[in-house]
């Protein structure tokens, strides 16, 4: 876009729809990990999935 003389506005357009895309996806994945893998670690006492948990949840919020 920027080689094609897009406008700036345009441009960062279309950059904030691939960040919100980029941040629906990793939320959908974060769901899906807490609902199998993370009640799973809950049910069995398993603190180091509980922990790479709260490690990706930082990690995602930045």
């Amino acid at each position: 876009m920027v080689q094609d003389g897009r406008d700036c506005s345009e441009i960062l357009i279309q950059i904030a729809a691939v960040k919100s895309a980029v941040n629906n996806i990793g939320k959908v994945i974060l769901k899906d990990h807490i609902n199998h893998c993370v009640v799973e670690a809950v049910e069995t006492g398993d603190h180091k999935t509980l922990e790479d948990l709260n490690t990706a949840i930082d990690r995602f919020m930045k």
